[in-house]
Protein backbone atom coordinates (compact mmCIF):
# COMPACT_ATOMS: atom_id res chain seq x y z
CA UNK A 1 0.00 0.00 0.00
CA UNK A 2 2.61 2.29 0.87
CA UNK A 3 4.54 1.43 -2.45
CA UNK A 4 1.59 2.58 -4.27
CA UNK A 5 0.44 5.74 -2.51
CA UNK A 6 3.79 6.99 -3.71
CA UNK A 7 4.15 5.67 -6.99
CA UNK A 8 0.49 6.45 -7.44
CA UNK A 9 -0.71 8.78 -5.56
CA UNK A 10 1.75 10.92 -5.34
CA UNK A 11 4.12 9.95 -8.52
CA UNK A 12 0.71 10.20 -10.87
CA UNK A 13 -2.15 11.84 -9.08
CA UNK A 14 -0.36 14.77 -7.28
CA UNK A 15 -0.59 16.64 -10.44
CA UNK A 16 -4.54 16.91 -9.64
CA UNK A 17 -4.65 18.58 -6.98
CA UNK A 18 -1.52 21.41 -7.53
CA UNK A 19 -2.82 22.00 -10.86
CA UNK A 20 -5.29 24.36 -9.55
CA UNK A 21 -2.26 25.91 -7.54
CA UNK A 22 -0.22 26.03 -11.14
CA UNK A 23 -2.84 27.84 -12.69
CA UNK A 24 -3.04 30.58 -10.09
CA UNK A 25 1.06 30.72 -9.84
CA UNK A 26 0.89 31.64 -13.85
CA UNK A 27 3.28 28.94 -14.37
CA UNK A 28 0.66 26.68 -16.55
CA UNK A 29 -2.09 27.59 -18.46
CA UNK A 30 -5.71 24.46 -19.58
CA UNK A 31 -3.67 23.58 -22.69
CA UNK A 32 -0.08 23.08 -20.89
CA UNK A 33 -1.51 21.27 -17.60
CA UNK A 34 -3.35 19.06 -20.54
CA UNK A 35 0.15 18.15 -22.37
CA UNK A 36 1.84 17.53 -18.89
CA UNK A 37 -0.62 15.15 -17.69
CA UNK A 38 -0.12 13.87 -20.91
CA UNK A 39 3.11 13.10 -20.73
CA UNK A 40 2.87 11.42 -17.06
CA UNK A 41 0.53 9.09 -18.93
CA UNK A 42 2.50 8.18 -21.79
CA UNK A 43 5.42 7.58 -19.45
CA UNK A 44 2.92 5.38 -17.71
CA UNK A 45 2.57 3.61 -21.34
CA UNK A 46 6.32 3.31 -21.97
CA UNK A 47 6.77 1.87 -18.53
CA UNK A 48 3.95 -0.63 -18.98
CA UNK A 49 5.62 -1.52 -22.45
CA UNK A 50 8.92 -1.46 -20.52
CA UNK A 51 7.70 -4.26 -18.23
CA UNK A 52 5.98 -6.09 -20.48
CA UNK A 53 9.72 -6.78 -22.86
CA UNK A 54 11.50 -7.40 -19.51
CA UNK A 55 11.09 -11.19 -20.20
CA UNK A 56 12.42 -11.11 -23.72
CA UNK A 57 15.04 -8.89 -22.86
CA UNK A 58 16.20 -11.16 -19.60
CA UNK A 59 16.47 -14.10 -22.32
CA UNK A 60 18.43 -12.36 -24.39
CA UNK A 61 20.56 -10.41 -21.87
CA UNK A 62 20.99 -13.08 -19.75
CA UNK A 63 19.37 -11.16 -16.85
CA UNK A 64 16.74 -8.63 -16.42
CA UNK A 65 15.41 -6.89 -12.85
CA UNK A 66 13.02 -8.30 -10.51
CA UNK A 67 10.00 -7.02 -9.57
CA UNK A 68 11.48 -5.84 -6.02
CA UNK A 69 14.15 -4.11 -7.75
CA UNK A 70 11.75 -2.22 -9.77
CA UNK A 71 9.80 -1.20 -6.89
CA UNK A 72 12.98 -0.02 -5.02
CA UNK A 73 14.12 2.27 -8.24
CA UNK A 74 10.86 3.44 -8.79
CA UNK A 75 10.18 4.55 -5.61
CA UNK A 76 13.60 6.48 -5.65
CA UNK A 77 13.09 7.85 -9.16
CA UNK A 78 9.58 9.11 -7.82
CA UNK A 79 10.35 10.80 -5.01
CA UNK A 80 13.46 12.51 -6.85
CA UNK A 81 11.25 13.78 -9.95
CA UNK A 82 8.54 14.89 -7.83
CA UNK A 83 11.20 16.74 -6.52
CA UNK A 84 12.29 18.79 -9.39
CA UNK A 85 8.81 19.81 -10.18
CA UNK A 86 9.59 22.08 -7.26
CA UNK A 87 12.63 23.61 -9.66
CA UNK A 88 11.68 26.24 -12.16
CA UNK A 89 12.77 24.80 -15.16
CA UNK A 90 9.68 24.57 -16.52
CA UNK A 91 11.19 23.81 -20.02
CA UNK A 92 11.87 20.16 -18.11
CA UNK A 93 8.83 19.52 -16.61
CA UNK A 94 7.38 17.36 -19.60
CA UNK A 95 10.56 15.15 -19.33
CA UNK A 96 9.97 15.11 -15.52
CA UNK A 97 6.32 13.88 -15.82
CA UNK A 98 7.01 11.68 -18.62
CA UNK A 99 10.20 9.55 -16.59
CA UNK A 100 7.49 9.94 -13.20
CA UNK A 101 4.59 8.07 -15.11
CA UNK A 102 7.27 5.11 -16.23
CA UNK A 103 8.37 5.06 -12.63
CA UNK A 104 4.72 4.14 -11.26
CA UNK A 105 4.11 1.65 -14.33
CA UNK A 106 7.15 -0.06 -13.25
CA UNK A 107 6.74 0.07 -9.62
CA UNK A 108 2.84 -0.58 -9.91
CA UNK A 109 3.09 -3.72 -11.76
CA UNK A 110 6.28 -4.59 -9.75
CA UNK A 111 4.52 -4.36 -6.64
CA UNK A 112 1.24 -5.69 -7.62
CA UNK A 113 2.76 -9.36 -9.25
CA UNK A 114 5.33 -9.46 -6.39
CA UNK A 115 2.42 -9.04 -3.35
CA UNK A 116 0.27 -11.75 -5.49
CA UNK A 117 3.28 -14.39 -6.14
CA UNK A 118 3.78 -14.02 -2.26
CA UNK A 119 0.13 -13.90 -1.01
CA UNK A 120 -0.89 -16.51 -3.27
CA UNK A 121 2.20 -18.50 -1.72
CA UNK A 122 0.75 -18.09 1.60
CA UNK A 123 -2.86 -19.31 0.08
CA UNK A 124 -4.44 -15.68 1.09
CA UNK A 125 -4.53 -14.34 -2.98
CA UNK A 126 -7.94 -12.34 -2.32
CA UNK A 127 -5.91 -10.31 0.19
CA UNK A 128 -4.38 -8.86 -2.88
CA UNK A 129 -7.11 -6.38 -2.99
CA UNK A 130 -5.65 -4.44 -0.51
CA UNK A 131 -2.53 -3.69 -1.74
CA UNK A 132 -4.95 -1.57 -3.89
CA UNK A 133 -6.21 0.75 -1.14
CA UNK A 134 -2.85 2.07 -1.70
CA UNK A 135 -3.42 4.90 -4.54
CA UNK A 136 -6.00 6.28 -2.85
CA UNK A 137 -4.70 6.75 0.74
CA UNK A 138 -1.84 8.99 -1.04
CA UNK A 139 -4.63 10.58 -3.22
CA UNK A 140 -6.11 11.80 0.59
CA UNK A 141 -2.40 12.44 1.64
CA UNK A 142 -1.96 14.60 -1.22
CA UNK A 143 -5.55 16.23 -1.46
CA UNK A 144 -6.14 16.81 1.85
CA UNK A 145 -3.06 19.35 2.68
CA UNK A 146 -3.64 21.28 -0.75
CA UNK A 147 -6.42 22.92 1.01
CA UNK A 148 -4.09 24.02 4.03
CA UNK A 149 -1.60 25.27 1.59
CA UNK A 150 -4.15 27.33 -0.53
CA UNK A 151 -5.45 28.99 2.94
CA UNK A 152 -1.41 29.27 4.01
CA UNK A 153 -0.63 31.05 0.54
CA UNK A 154 1.83 27.99 -0.61
CA UNK A 155 2.75 28.06 -4.26
CA UNK A 156 2.90 25.14 -6.29
CA UNK A 157 6.46 24.76 -6.16
CA UNK A 158 6.57 24.28 -2.16
CA UNK A 159 4.02 21.87 -2.97
CA UNK A 160 5.82 19.64 -5.11
CA UNK A 161 8.93 19.79 -2.65
CA UNK A 162 6.34 18.41 0.44
CA UNK A 163 4.94 15.92 -1.66
CA UNK A 164 8.41 15.03 -2.70
CA UNK A 165 9.37 14.31 0.85
CA UNK A 166 6.49 12.73 1.28
CA UNK A 167 7.52 10.06 -1.23
CA UNK A 168 10.83 9.78 0.33
CA UNK A 169 9.14 8.71 3.56
CA UNK A 170 7.39 6.35 2.00
CA UNK A 171 9.98 4.71 -0.12
CA UNK A 172 12.39 4.50 2.97
CA UNK A 173 9.00 2.28 4.84
CA UNK A 174 9.41 -0.01 1.80
CA UNK A 175 12.92 -0.61 1.35
CA UNK A 176 13.56 -3.41 4.05
CA UNK A 177 10.20 -5.27 3.46
CA UNK A 178 10.37 -5.65 -0.34
CA UNK A 179 13.03 -7.91 -1.54
CA UNK A 180 14.20 -10.60 -2.61
CA UNK A 181 11.77 -12.89 -5.66
CA UNK A 182 8.19 -13.26 -5.33
CA UNK A 183 7.25 -16.94 -4.28
CA UNK A 184 5.64 -18.90 -7.11
CA UNK A 185 1.69 -18.79 -6.43
CA UNK A 186 0.44 -22.14 -5.33
CA UNK A 187 -2.53 -20.78 -8.14
CA UNK A 188 -3.68 -18.50 -10.68
CA UNK A 189 -4.99 -15.19 -8.57
CA UNK A 190 -8.99 -15.62 -8.91
CA UNK A 191 -8.49 -18.84 -10.84
CA UNK A 192 -11.74 -20.99 -11.98
CA UNK A 193 -11.33 -24.98 -12.21
CA UNK A 194 -10.39 -25.58 -16.10
CA UNK A 195 -12.78 -28.45 -15.84
CA UNK A 196 -15.53 -25.84 -14.83
CA UNK A 197 -14.74 -23.42 -17.46
CA UNK A 198 -17.54 -23.45 -19.60
CA UNK A 199 -20.92 -24.04 -19.65
CA UNK A 200 -21.49 -28.12 -20.66
CA UNK A 201 -23.73 -28.12 -23.85
CA UNK A 202 -23.31 -24.11 -24.26
CA UNK A 203 -21.85 -22.28 -26.87
CA UNK A 204 -18.46 -23.73 -28.72
CA UNK A 205 -15.68 -22.06 -27.11
CA UNK A 206 -13.36 -20.14 -29.78
CA UNK A 207 -9.97 -19.96 -29.75
CA UNK A 208 -9.09 -18.10 -26.05
CA UNK A 209 -7.58 -15.47 -27.79
CA UNK A 210 -10.64 -13.64 -28.86
CA UNK A 211 -11.57 -13.77 -24.97
CA UNK A 212 -8.43 -12.08 -24.53
CA UNK A 213 -8.38 -9.28 -26.99
CA UNK A 214 -11.96 -8.61 -25.66
CA UNK A 215 -10.40 -7.98 -22.28
CA UNK A 216 -7.90 -6.16 -23.33
CA UNK A 217 -9.87 -3.86 -25.16
CA UNK A 218 -12.86 -3.12 -22.34
CA UNK A 219 -9.73 -2.72 -19.73
CA UNK A 220 -8.24 -0.16 -22.31
CA UNK A 221 -11.64 1.56 -22.32
CA UNK A 222 -11.26 2.17 -18.39
CA UNK A 223 -8.18 4.48 -19.21
CA UNK A 224 -9.95 7.01 -21.25
CA UNK A 225 -12.99 6.67 -19.00
CA UNK A 226 -11.60 8.19 -15.98
CA UNK A 227 -8.93 9.88 -16.82
CA UNK A 228 -11.11 13.51 -17.66
CA UNK A 229 -12.42 13.63 -14.10
CA UNK A 230 -9.14 12.32 -12.84
CA UNK A 231 -7.21 14.69 -14.37
CA UNK A 232 -9.36 17.90 -14.01
CA UNK A 233 -11.76 17.61 -11.25
CA UNK A 234 -10.42 20.46 -9.26
CA UNK A 235 -10.86 22.61 -11.90
CA UNK A 236 -14.41 21.39 -12.90
CA UNK A 237 -15.47 21.96 -9.26
CA UNK A 238 -13.81 25.21 -9.00
CA UNK A 239 -15.70 26.66 -12.51
CA UNK A 240 -18.98 25.35 -11.46
CA UNK A 241 -19.29 26.60 -7.68
CA UNK A 242 -18.87 30.06 -6.45
CA UNK A 243 -16.29 31.99 -6.10
CA UNK A 244 -14.08 30.91 -3.23
CA UNK A 245 -15.79 27.83 -2.13
CA UNK A 246 -13.39 25.53 -0.34
CA UNK A 247 -15.39 22.47 -1.81
CA UNK A 248 -13.21 22.18 -5.20
CA UNK A 249 -10.02 21.63 -2.54
CA UNK A 250 -11.80 18.45 -0.87
CA UNK A 251 -13.56 16.51 -3.64
CA UNK A 252 -10.26 14.76 -5.51
CA UNK A 253 -9.78 13.72 -1.52
CA UNK A 254 -13.37 12.22 -1.29
CA UNK A 255 -12.37 10.32 -4.36
CA UNK A 256 -9.06 9.19 -2.83
CA UNK A 257 -11.40 7.54 0.11
CA UNK A 258 -13.51 6.01 -2.12
CA UNK A 259 -10.44 4.28 -3.70
CA UNK A 260 -9.49 3.17 -0.49
CA UNK A 261 -12.78 2.14 0.71
CA UNK A 262 -13.58 0.35 -3.06
CA UNK A 263 -10.16 -1.67 -2.76
CA UNK A 264 -10.99 -2.59 0.77
CA UNK A 265 -14.21 -4.06 -0.34
CA UNK A 266 -13.06 -6.30 -3.37
CA UNK A 267 -11.57 -8.25 -0.54
CA UNK A 268 -14.75 -9.65 0.49
CA UNK A 269 -16.45 -10.80 -2.90
CA UNK A 270 -15.99 -14.66 -3.34
CA UNK A 271 -13.63 -15.80 -5.79
CA UNK A 272 -16.22 -17.57 -7.56
CA UNK A 273 -18.10 -14.65 -8.95
CA UNK A 274 -18.17 -13.81 -12.61
CA UNK A 275 -15.03 -11.37 -12.54
CA UNK A 276 -16.40 -10.04 -15.78
CA UNK A 277 -19.76 -9.09 -14.27
CA UNK A 278 -18.27 -7.12 -11.54
CA UNK A 279 -16.05 -5.37 -13.86
CA UNK A 280 -19.53 -4.38 -15.99
CA UNK A 281 -20.84 -3.18 -13.06
CA UNK A 282 -17.85 -1.06 -12.34
CA UNK A 283 -17.91 0.40 -15.34
CA UNK A 284 -21.67 1.85 -14.97
CA UNK A 285 -21.19 2.98 -11.70
CA UNK A 286 -18.05 5.01 -12.48
CA UNK A 287 -20.27 6.13 -15.71
CA UNK A 288 -22.94 7.07 -13.47
CA UNK A 289 -20.52 9.08 -11.37
CA UNK A 290 -19.17 11.31 -14.33
CA UNK A 291 -22.86 12.02 -15.46
CA UNK A 292 -23.67 13.04 -11.90
CA UNK A 293 -22.31 16.41 -11.32
CA UNK A 294 -23.37 17.37 -14.82
CA UNK A 295 -26.91 16.46 -13.57
CA UNK A 296 -26.24 17.83 -10.25
CA UNK A 297 -23.98 20.45 -10.30
CA UNK A 298 -23.85 21.32 -6.78
CA UNK A 299 -21.67 20.22 -3.70
CA UNK A 300 -23.85 17.44 -2.78
CA UNK A 301 -23.58 15.99 -6.48
CA UNK A 302 -20.04 16.59 -7.04
CA UNK A 303 -19.46 15.02 -3.66
CA UNK A 304 -21.16 12.08 -4.33
CA UNK A 305 -19.94 11.79 -7.59
CA UNK A 306 -16.57 11.72 -6.30
CA UNK A 307 -16.83 8.93 -4.18
CA UNK A 308 -18.84 6.37 -6.50
CA UNK A 309 -15.93 7.01 -9.30
CA UNK A 310 -13.13 6.20 -6.45
CA UNK A 311 -14.98 3.06 -5.44
CA UNK A 312 -14.52 1.20 -8.17
CA UNK A 313 -11.76 2.84 -9.32
CA UNK A 314 -8.26 -0.13 -8.11
CA UNK A 315 -10.92 -2.54 -8.08
CA UNK A 316 -11.29 -2.50 -11.47
CA UNK A 317 -7.32 -3.33 -11.68
CA UNK A 318 -7.73 -6.13 -9.38
CA UNK A 319 -10.40 -7.71 -10.79
CA UNK A 320 -9.00 -7.03 -14.59
CA UNK A 321 -6.07 -8.87 -13.14
CA UNK A 322 -7.30 -11.45 -11.98
CA UNK A 323 -8.96 -12.31 -14.97
CA UNK A 324 -6.19 -12.21 -17.11
CA UNK A 325 -4.50 -15.08 -14.72
CA UNK A 326 -7.51 -16.77 -15.08
CA UNK A 327 -7.66 -16.27 -19.28
CA UNK A 328 -3.42 -16.84 -19.72
CA UNK A 329 -1.72 -17.89 -16.64
CA UNK A 330 1.39 -18.62 -18.46
CA UNK A 331 1.70 -15.49 -19.94
CA UNK A 332 2.86 -13.98 -16.66
CA UNK A 333 4.07 -10.06 -17.13
CA UNK A 334 3.63 -10.27 -20.58
CA UNK A 335 -0.44 -10.06 -20.29
CA UNK A 336 -0.38 -7.75 -17.65
CA UNK A 337 1.87 -5.71 -18.84
CA UNK A 338 -0.05 -5.43 -22.46
CA UNK A 339 -3.66 -4.68 -20.02
CA UNK A 340 -1.84 -1.68 -18.31
CA UNK A 341 -0.17 -0.39 -21.94
CA UNK A 342 -3.91 -0.40 -22.92
CA UNK A 343 -5.07 1.42 -20.12
CA UNK A 344 -2.22 3.93 -20.56
CA UNK A 345 -3.14 4.55 -24.22
CA UNK A 346 -6.77 5.08 -23.13
CA UNK A 347 -5.04 7.67 -20.71
CA UNK A 348 -3.29 9.46 -23.05
CA UNK A 349 -6.25 10.05 -25.24
CA UNK A 350 -8.04 11.54 -22.87
CA UNK A 351 -6.59 15.37 -21.78
CA UNK A 352 -5.74 16.41 -24.99
CA UNK A 353 -9.20 15.91 -26.02
CA UNK A 354 -10.43 17.56 -23.19
CA UNK A 355 -8.00 20.54 -24.78
CA UNK A 356 -9.42 20.38 -28.00
CA UNK A 357 -13.06 20.27 -26.90
CA UNK A 358 -12.38 23.05 -24.60
CA UNK A 359 -10.88 25.23 -27.49
CA UNK A 360 -14.00 24.80 -29.45
CA UNK A 361 -16.54 25.09 -26.94
CA UNK A 362 -18.16 28.29 -26.37
CA UNK A 363 -17.68 27.89 -22.52
CA UNK A 364 -15.08 26.08 -20.24
CA UNK A 365 -18.67 24.45 -18.39
CA UNK A 366 -19.22 23.04 -21.73
CA UNK A 367 -16.28 22.17 -23.25
CA UNK A 368 -15.78 20.00 -19.98
CA UNK A 369 -19.28 18.23 -20.25
CA UNK A 370 -18.61 17.25 -23.82
CA UNK A 371 -15.41 15.47 -22.70
CA UNK A 372 -16.76 14.07 -20.06
CA UNK A 373 -19.50 12.56 -21.83
CA UNK A 374 -17.09 10.84 -24.18
CA UNK A 375 -15.43 9.53 -21.26
CA UNK A 376 -18.96 7.88 -20.00
CA UNK A 377 -19.59 6.76 -22.66
CA UNK A 378 -16.47 4.79 -23.20
CA UNK A 379 -17.43 3.26 -19.99
CA UNK A 380 -20.53 2.51 -21.03
CA UNK A 381 -19.35 0.43 -24.57
CA UNK A 382 -16.45 -1.43 -21.89
CA UNK A 383 -19.38 -2.57 -19.21
CA UNK A 384 -20.91 -3.58 -22.82
CA UNK A 385 -18.20 -5.75 -23.98
CA UNK A 386 -17.77 -7.33 -20.27
CA UNK A 387 -21.63 -8.29 -20.82
CA UNK A 388 -20.92 -9.79 -23.97
CA UNK A 389 -18.18 -11.80 -22.63
CA UNK A 390 -20.31 -13.24 -19.53
CA UNK A 391 -22.68 -14.24 -22.22
CA UNK A 392 -20.77 -15.68 -24.88
CA UNK A 393 -18.35 -17.29 -22.50
CA UNK A 394 -20.84 -18.29 -19.58
CA UNK A 395 -19.75 -20.16 -16.40
CA UNK A 396 -21.40 -22.97 -14.94
CA UNK A 397 -23.91 -22.94 -12.27
CA UNK A 398 -21.95 -23.82 -8.67
CA UNK A 399 -24.05 -25.59 -6.34
CA UNK A 400 -23.34 -27.46 -2.51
Amino acid sequence: MAALAAAMGIGRFAFTPLLPMMLHDGVVDIATGSWLATANYAGYLAGALLYMALPWLGRRLGAAPGNAALVRGGLVATALLTAALALPWPGLWPLMRLLAGVASALVFLGTANWCMGRLGHLGQPALGGLIFCGPGLGIVATGLPTSAMVAAGWSAAAGWAAFAALAALLCALVWPVVRGAEAPSLAPLGARPAAAARVPGGPAAPHPAGERALLALAYGLAGLGYIVTATFLPVIARAALPAGSVWPDLFWPVFGAGVAVGALLSTRIAPTRDRRKLLAGAYLLQAAAIALPLLWPGRAGFALGSLLLGLPFTAITFFALQEARHQWPQAGAGFTGLLTALYGIGQIVGPPMAAAMLARAPSQGQGFGWALGVAGGALVLGAGVYVFMAWRWRLPRRTG
